[in-house]
């Protein structure tokens, strides 16, 4: 997905509205609305891997995942955005009734876009880190390489960077005891 278009600034409750009529998703930030583009083949692929590999590996488990049409809100203002895939472990909670806003997400995916790489290392990540406090891992996958940066909450609140390549890596999430080779991210993939 790349953020393609921006529109005069609006109160979140005017986004939300627009949003929830909406047949188009659009990102919210700092009240700027950004008309989500389509994706390529290759993204969309990486992303039906992804859903494939964590929905099996979440059978029986206490967490479930949200498809990229789920919102993810980090505080009541600021960022409102679509993440590939969100996991939750234990409830959800959800910003009202409506049940359209996910507010405690553990883990958020993010597949890389040449025009929205520099936004997902950098603003989203700045905003999904300090305001999520659910959040334990931020994953960024790349549709160029077999490769994956794997951002970990630490005990002390910090968070560390692991890049893990090569197809016969293997990306582990410990607290949730899962792992998932990146030959399985990216099958039928060519690079």
């Amino acid at each position: 997905m790349s953020l393609a278009k921006s529109y005069p600034t609006v109160p979140v409750s005017e986004y939300l509205e627009m949003e929830r009529m909406s047949e188009i998703r659009h990102e919210y930030l700092d009240g700027q609305v950004y008309m989500m583009a389509g994706e390529s083949p290759r993204h969309s692929n990486i992303c039906f891997n992804l859903y494939t590999a964590i929905g099996i590996r979440l059978r029986g488990k206490t967490c479930r995942g949200f498809s990229p049409n789920m919102k993810i809100a980090t505080n009541n203002k600021g960022l409102y955005a679509y993440p590939d895939l969100a996991v939750v472990c234990g409830e959800p909670k959800y910003h009202d009734k409506k049940g359209d806003i996910l507010l405690n997400p553990t883990i958020i995916f993010e597949v890389l876009s040449p025009s929205t790489q520099y936004y997902d290392r950098g603003e989203k990540f700045l905003r999904y880190t300090n305001f999520i406090k659910s959040l334990t891992d931020y994953v960024l996958i790349s549709q160029d390489k077999p490769l994956v940066e794997h951002f970990s909450k630490q005990p002390d609140n910090s968070w560390k960077s692991v890049v893990i390549q090569g197809l016969d890596a293997v990306l582990s999430f410990p607290t949730i005891e899962i792992e998932i080779p990146l030959g399985e991210l990216y099958e039928q993939i060519s690079f």
